[in-house]
Formats: structure tokens, C-alpha cells, sequence
């Protein structure tokens, strides 16, 4: 109730108070609630001007994160009435506004990728269906961005729900992770490399510790041989029927040990990046005709079907290195010869199938065999070093594993291709693909190359033989007191320089000099000879004989002033070449290092 009088003075009556009384119920009701409804306004107002601030925040966070924020609304029953996409999120992907990127849902799936477009979507509608709230959204995809490339993307989200589960809003946030994922699949990368590489090396481990097995094996039985026949022929000393068969076999071991260590020397060289191609005129046809006279032996013992066909050689002359030509053929050839059981067919075939250039020749030499073949496995690792076939059927053949990789890398730096065809049962195909330079006075059909037959003696003339091992002085004495020669030694560098101070010009029409000697080397000893003051003793000829034997100690050699270089062991015929060359004039320090 609400009160109010005043006071009045009458002449009738007196003074008189009135009081008037009013039900303010209502007013006061009204009032309240106008109070209230300030209150609660002034409450919104804050909260709206908190939300902003918050929102403002949220926003600037997201911007400094790379981040944008996206949101939904669900009416009572469950269904989107609303989609926001924040303008961090549009920028992200490349637009702008609501005009090229409205506020659906389909403006963000149709841009999923193919590949990513049904796990999304069902992992985005599971989270909303899950109505006991324990499901997360999180999930990462491809999006294609304006700029038509697609990135990647992880999209986190959260529901808030009504008492009954069912979803109220459905906020998340929108990370740009393309570069992690580039950087991701970058590490992956490196770790399958890694993994490839550790595999490798512990195959390779494992090859070589099969390949030292394998040496100690194959090593073994040549040396065997060598001894056991050797003790032979010492025991029958009297038969020399017997005695020349037991050093015919002592040979044949010898030359096989040899093979033995020149791949495994040879391999180390191509490792180390020494091995060289040294080009030159070769006879492609001299080369077959060499090939089937060193295998010959060979095929008749296991009495062989061996064939050599040609099929239009128009260039049988060409320029490569015909010492590492040879050697690839012999490797394929040996291969076969040793891998195709007795009666069996070995047939090289080579084609010349055109030129480039009107200065190139192509060639194609195929080698195919009716052998035991190789299993797919085992093909796949051919090429890498140590590698052998580990089967019954060739457990007993001899070999280092290291002929195939030889073979793979010298093609490789010839610049041909070498692919081999092979199965278990019926044989192998081996193809070699070359591209080879025609030399110019080949071309000119007027031009022919010269020989020299010129026969030489060499009764009467005089060698000075510069070595310090008394065996190797034994062996090359005998050679060449055989062929003639009269011998002096020295058993070191400084001793031959000192024979050639002290001797009138003529006395040595020629030198052989080892390398490696103490006191002083063959390089300085052959620096000395030729320093002389008397030049007609400092041009003496001067043949390196050493086991110094790859190219670059070839080269070293005839930089040094030597006139050539001959490999240990001794080959006689190799060395009786040379000394005609030397005294028919033909050699001097020419470049193939071979003379």
C-alpha cells in the first residue's frame, strides 16, 4: 500500500489531516521488474561486449596460429540450421567472402579430395550422432584450395549438447599442415632410404663375409693344385711326360689364382673411382677371333656346341678400349662355359645396327647359353659385388661373385647398356648394347693402317735388369737369356743409376725396372737415368716391369719418362712384344701405357 495526506485549517472545522491510501501493487511490481529487466540488460551488454572482446581475441589467435574457426547450429531436433566460416578460414583456402565461399556445408565438401572425401564426411557425421558425447572430431584431409592445388588440413571440432545428447553448436578450428606433411613424408622417405641402406649394407656385410668364405675356398684350391702337382713333378723328376702334364695343370691353377686377385683388384679400383677407359682402333672381329681362341680349351673339355655369328658388320674397325671389350665378353663367356652343363649350346651373336652421325657405330653382342639359368631372385642382385648364386647346382663351380659387377661398370663407362634374360632350367641371354666411334682414317678407304712384321734379334744385346726380390731376378734372367739377352742386375734404383754413370753409352740397349725397391724406386732411379748429362745414356729405354699394375701406375710410369710398363707376373710373350717394339722403334711412351 501506498500513503500520502496533508495538512489543512478550516474556520468550520479546525485543523484536519487528510490521509489518502493507494493499492500500489502493481506499481511496485512494475517497477521491480523494470529494475530487473536494467539489470539483466546491463548484464547482456557485458556479456555481449565480453563475448566481442573474447571473439576479437579468439580471432587474433587463430590469425597468429595460421588457424581458422568454423561453427554450427542445430535446432531442437537435431538438424544444422547454420554454418559460419570465419575469415581466417576462407583466406586459408583462398577466397574471400561469402560470395565465392558461402556459409554451407557443401561449399567445404564438394572442395574435399577423392581419396579423403567418404572417411571425412563419416567421421564428421559419427560426431554428431554420437549422442553420448564420447567421440572427438579430429581428423586430417586434402582440400583443394582457389589457387587449384590441394593442401592439407586438420580440422578439430567439439559439440556442445542438450540433456538429451542431442548437439546444440559444433565448433572446431582449421590448421594449414602442409608443410608438416611435406616434411612428414620427407622423414619417411629418409627412413626407407635408411632402411634400404642398412639392408643393403647388411647384405653387403653378408655378401662379403660369404665372399671371404668363398675366397678362402676358391683361393685355396688353385693353391692346392699348385703345390700338390709341384710336389709331384718333384717327385718325377724322371718322367717328363708326367712332369710336363703336372706344370700344364700348375699353369692352369696359376692363371686362375691370377683372375682371382685381378677381380678382386679390379673391383676395389672401379669403387674407388681409378678404373679408366683407355679408347683405341680395335677389330671388333680380332676380338671374337681372340675370344674363341682363349675359350677353345674350355669347349672341347665339356664338348660344347660354340658358335660366333656376325650379322651386317660394315665396320669391323672402331675406337675403344679393347682390353676392357675383352674382358667383358670373356666374363659373359666364362659364365656360360661354367654355368652350361656338358653337350650344352653357347651362341654369340654380333650385330651392327647402324650409324649416328655418319661417325658412331651401334652394337649389339648377345650371348646366350642353354644353361642352368638363375632364379628371379638371384637376378636382382647380379650386379652387386659378392653376390653368387646359392643353389646345390652350383655350389662346387669356382668363382668370386665380383665378375658380373666388373662386367655392369665397365659397360658403364664404355657408355653401354648390358640387360640379361634368364630362367631356371633353360638358360641365360646376356645383351650388350654399345655405341662405338668410327675412327677417321677408317672412314677414308685410302687410308690404311700400317704393320710392322719386322723380325728382331736379340743375340748380342743388353739388359739391365733393376730388381730387388732374387726370385723375380731368376725368373726374368732365365726369360731372357732364353731369348738372347745378356743379363746384369741391380738390386735397387740407386744401383742401376750408379751402372749407368759408370758405363760408356751402349752399354744397356735397354732397362727393365721395378717400382717398388729400397734405397730408391723405379720412379726416382728412371727421374736419375734421364737427368744424365750424357744423353746418349739418358735416353736409354726404359720398361717398367712391376706388380704396380693399373692404369693410373701405367700412366705414372710414362710420366715419369719410362717407355712403357709390363704388369707382374711376368707374361713371356707379353715381354718378348714389348722388347721388339722397343728395338723395331715403335715404342715410345706411347699412350695406351701397353707397350
Amino acid at each position: 500500500m501506498e500513503d500520502y495526506g496533508h495538512f489543512v485549517h478550516t474556520n468550520k472545522y479546525g485543523d484536519i489531516f487528510y490521509v489518502f491510501l493507494e493499492d500500489a501493487t502493481e506499481k511496485y511490481l512494475k517497477k521491480q521488474k523494470d529494475e530487473e529487466a536494467k539489470i539483466l540488460m546491463q548484464e547482456k551488454l557485458g556479456a555481449l561486449e565480453k563475448l566481442a572482446h573474447e571473439t576479437t581475441s579468439l580471432n587474433i589467435v587463430h590469425e597468429m596460429l595460421g588457424s581458422g574457426k568454423w561453427s554450427m547450429e542445430f535446432n531442437e531436433q537435431g538438424k544444422m540450421i547454420r554454418v559460419l566460416w570465419s575469415k581466417q578460414f576462407r583466406r586459408m583456402i583462398g577466397y574471400h567472402d561469402e560470395t565465392d565461399f558461402p556459409n554451407t556445408l557443401e561449399a567445404w565438401s564438394n572442395l574435399l579430395h577423392e581419396e579423403d572425401k567418404e572417411r571425412v564426411l563419416k567421421e564428421y557425421y559419427d560426431t554428431i550422432h554420437d549422442y553420448t558425447g564420447q567421440k572427438k572430431y579430429d581428423v586430417e584431409y586434402r582440400l583443394l584450395t582457389k589457387t587449384g592445388g590441394y593442401h592439407w588440413y586438420r580440422a578439430t571440432g567439439m559439440l556442445s549438447r542438450r540433456k538429451d545428447g542431442s548437439p546444440i553448436t559444433y565448433v572446431g578450428m582449421f590448421v594449414d599442415i602442409t608443410a608438416q606433411k611435406q616434411l612428414d613424408q620427407e622423414l619417411i622417405q629418409k627412413q626407407k632410404q635408411l632402411e634400404e641402406a642398412l639392408e643393403k649394407a647388411q647384405r653387403s656385410d653378408q655378401a662379403k663375409t660369404v665372399f671371404l668364405n668363398n675366397m678362402s675356398h676358391d683361393i685355396r684350391t688353385p693353391m692346392n693344385a699348385i703345390i700338390g702337382f709341384s710336389n709331384l713333378a718333384l717327385l718325377h723328376m724322371e718322367n717328363r711326360d708326367q712332369v710336363r702334364e703336372y706344370l700344364s695343370k700348375i699353369v692352369v691353377s696359376s692363371n686362375h689364382l691370377l683372375e682371382l686377385i685381378n677381380d678382386v683388384l679390379d673391383m676395389s679400383h672401379i669403387e674407388s673411382g681409378k678404373l679408366q677407359i683407355q679408347e683405341q682402333d680395335c677389330n671388333i672381329l680380332e676380338i671374337l677371333r681372340d675370344l674363341q681362341t682363349i675359350v677353345q680349351a674350355d669347349v672341347q673339355a665339356k664338348e660344347l656346341e660354340f658358335s660366333i655369328d656376325t650379322v651386317n658388320v660394315q665396320h669391323e674397325v672402331v675406337l675403344c678400349d679393347k682390353l676392357r671389350l675383352t674382358r667383358v665378353l670373356l666374363n659373359i663367356v666364362s659364365n656360360a662355359l661354367k654355368f652350361t652343363p656338358k653337350r650344352g649350346c653357347i651362341h654369340v651373336c654380333v650385330t651392327e645396327k647402324g650409324e649416328r652421325q655418319e661417325q658412331y657405330v651401334s652394337y649389339e653382342i648377345r650371348v646366350r647359353d642353354t644353361g642352368i639359368g638363375m632364379s628371379r631372385e638371384f637376378l636382382a642382385h647380379i650386379f652387386e659385388p659378392f653376390e653368387r648364386e646359392r643353389t646345390s647346382t652350383v655350389s662346387g663351380i669356382q668363382g668370386t661373385g665380383l665378375g658380373m659387377p666388373i662386367t655392369k661398370n665397365i659397360v658403364n663407362m664404355m657408355n653401354g647398356t648390358i640387360t640379361i634374360d634368364s630362367e631356371q632350367g633353360k638358360g641365360t641371354e646376356v645383351t650388350l648394347c654399345f655405341l662405338f666411334r668410327v675412327p677417321q682414317c677408317i672412314c677414308e678407304p685410302d687410308c690404311k693402317p700400317e704393320k710392322n712384321e719386322a723380325e728382331v734379334s736379340f743375340c748380342g744385346k743388353r739388359i739391365l735388369l733393376t730388381e730387388d726380390n732374387e726370385l723375380n731376378q731368376e725368373i726374368a734372367m732365365t726369360i731372357l737369356e732364353e731369348a738372347g739377352f745378356e743379363v746384369d742386375v741391380a738390386e735397387n734404383g740407386a744401383v742401376a743409376v750408379e751402372k749407368m754413370k759408370n758405363s760408356a753409352p751402349g752399354t744397356y740397349d735397354v732397362i727393365l725396372m721395378d717400382i717398388q725397391m729400397p734405397v730408391m724406386d723405379g720412379y726416382e732411379a728412371t727421374a736419375a737415368i734421364r737427368s744424365l748429362e750424357n744423353q746418349a745414356l739418358a735416353q736409354t729405354p726404359i720398361i717398367a716391369i712391376t706388380a704396380n699394375a693399373f692404369v693410373e701406375d701405367k700412366r705414372r710410369a710414362i710420366d715419369a719418362g719410362m717407355n712403357g710398363h709390363l704388369g707382374k707376373p711376368i707374361e713371356i710373350d707379353k715381354l718378348i712384344t714389348a722388347l721388339q717394339n722397343i728395338f723395331a722403334g715403335s715404342c715410345e711412351k706411347q699412350n695406351d701405357y701397353r707397350c
